[in-house]
């Protein structure tokens, strides 16, 4: 089975688990990703009826159909079921997200969540979170002085260039950073001056997470 196809079948089953679920006044919140776009795809061929949906960034509103009401977070009461993909994840359910850049969006609506869904695949699972370069939102202006305190910690900052958030910030992804302890590095890096916010998800980790394999999907509560 191929990568694409198992990321749309975790996200037909985040569809299938929450759709008993969602009433008329449901807000549903999506992340960003080729995983998530595959649960929009779902979510717009349902046509539901619900208040509406937030999305973490312009790229994942820009897909979602035209029938449903497009929010800011600011605009609704909070959201019942946040569905995002993950870059990395644990035995934990703690995660390393940001590859695609929206992850202070994405954690903003994680942590205003009553549920939160993360789609994967098993190539996502790792013992130790730290594979994948940690994604870290920075203001311009301290992008260096960032960089360097987190060459500190043993980590080995490398500019992602061309790229703006749509928070107007950019992003510097840290490799052969260790994350023993996930959530205090999470806590540490975030009292950087200058830094937004980093893609550790420890202190809000994920409710569920749904894995599919070659052979199956696991759901992990």
């Amino acid at each position: 089975m191929n990568q694409d196809l198992k990321k749309e079948k975790s996200a037909r089953e985040a569809f299938n688990l929450i759709e008993p679920e969602l009433m008329k006044d449901s807000v549903i919140g999506i992340g960003t990703g080729t995983t998530t776009n595959f649960f929009i795809k779902e979510l717009n061929k349902a046509k539901i009826q619900i208040k509406g949906v937030v999305c973490s960034s312009n790229a994942s509103e820009n897909l979602i159909d035209n029938s449903y009401d497009k929010f800011s977070l600011n605009e609704v009461h909070g959201i019942d079921f946040y569905i995002d993909g993950a870059d990395e994840f644990n035995d934990r359910k703690e995660l390393i997200k940001g590859g695609g850049g929206a992850l202070t969006r994405e954690k903003i609506l994680a942590y205003s969540s009553n549920k939160f869904i993360c789609i994967v695949d098993e190539s996502k699972h790792v013992n130790l979170l730290g594979q994948f370069p940690l994604p870290v939102e920075v203001i311009e202006l301290a992008r260096s002085a960032v960089s360097r305190e987190l060459m500190k910690m043993g980590g080995k900052p490398i500019y992602r260039h061309g790229f703006v958030t749509d928070n107007g910030n950019q992003i510097v992804d840290i490799h052969n950073l260790p994350i023993e302890v996930p959530y205090d590095l999470e806590a540490k890096i975030n009292n950087i001056p200058g830094v937004v916010e980093n893609g550790i998800f420890s202190c809000r980790k994920a409710d569920t997470i749904i894995c599919t394999t070659d052979n199956d999907i696991s759901v992990i509560q």
